[in-house]
């Protein structure tokens, strides 16, 4: 099987990539290089932009490809883009698309591949959601469509409110004592997956004739509240977490940039029916769960200070959330 991962250093694909090399298969990563020493031995690099059409049409040229997997297409025009370069030189196109594309506030549970797609709280949802629409109209390209929702690997913080890339803030916040807010009371049920776990399901999906023009979320059956990973972080440092409980528009109405990342996904209770990927995959499994795991995660950052960022302007704003809140 001669497989093209866009991507592959990623959270999810670092794992996809393993898998799939434990299998036996050929792997080809095309990505822009900057993660070159992490990739394993024994995959093939192709060095490019994806986003330059121009460029990786040439970095293509002449090349078949049983599989395409496509981890950061993100808006219609960059899978309009893949539907140029990749029709006639591959057998099977998967888009990774997003859990959280499904429609807010869920209507019904568990949350099956026939739920409504429909997130106005969330652009990054609905550029997913358009995506896939696109691609389900194409017949110049067989595709199978994967949802993944909140994968995580060994070095993610778990963390409700923050700023994309300063979660560290989280971790520092939990040290120095400090109040740590968790939207609405802290009951709602969250679903996490160890990226190890979704690579075992995932790779039963590339080549398989059964899996071509279908859609599959790929979810562990492992649920937490954000009270409780909350307080498996703590216990994992030492400390006791001070939990601040702020109702989610409360939250908004100061730190508008969370609207999206709470009313279009962690407000609501996430419970999912994985009947679909059961059925084509040899090996579901749903093993990891995050107190395994949260001690990697400190470690990593306290060993890495490159990562212990913290957005000033993004702190600011929290601490003046639970001021007006305890007001």
């Amino acid at each position: 099987m001669n497989v093209l991962v866009i991507g592959g250093t990623g959270i999810i694909s670092t794992y996809v990539v393993k898998k799939c090399l434990s299998m036996g298969m050929e792997i080809t990563v095309l990505n822009r290089g900057n993660k070159a020493d992490s990739l394993p031995t024994g995959v093939s690099q192709l060095i490019g932009n994806i986003n330059n059409e121009t460029e990786s049409k040439a970095l293509l040229e002449g090349k078949h490809y049983d599989c395409v997997i496509q981890f950061v297409a993100f808006t219609v025009d960059q899978v309009k883009r893949d539907v140029r370069l990749f029709q006639g030189k591959t057998n099977q196109y998967i888009f990774i698309s997003s859990a959280s594309a499904y429609q807010k506030p869920v209507q019904d549970y568990p949350i099956t591949e026939q739920t409504p797609l429909d997130n106005p709280y969330w652009e990054y949802s609905r550029n997913k959601a358009a995506c896939e629409a696109y691609l389900t109209q194409q017949k110049d390209l067989t595709t199978t469509i994967i949802r993944p929702s909140h994968t995580y690997n060994n070095q993610m913080i778990m963390v409700p409110v923050a700023r994309w890339g300063y979660e560290y803030a989280h971790i520092k916040r939990l040290i120095e004592g400090l109040p740590v807010i968790i939207p609405g009371d802290g009951t709602s049920l969250w679903t996490i997956t160890h990226a190890s776990d979704f690579a075992s399901s995932f790779v039963y999906v590339i080549g398989n004739p059964n899996t071509y023009h279908q859609t599959y979320h790929i979810t562990s059956e492992k649920y937490y509240t954000w009270e409780q990973l909350t307080h498996i972080t703590a216990s994992a440092l030492g400390v006791q977490a001070n939990v601040v409980h702020i109702p989610s528009d409360f939250i908004i109405r100061h730190i508008p940039e969370m609207e999206g990342p709470l009313f279009g996904d962690k407000t609501w209770s996430t419970i999912f029916d994985n009947s679909k990927i059961k059925s084509i995959s040899k090996e579901y499994t749903s093993i990891v769960g995050y107190e395994e795991v949260v001690k990697d995660v400190i470690q990593y950052y306290q060993t890495h200070k490159n990562s212990q960022k913290v957005s000033l302007e993004f702190e600011t704003l929290y601490d003046h959330v639970i001021k007006e809140y305890l007001k």
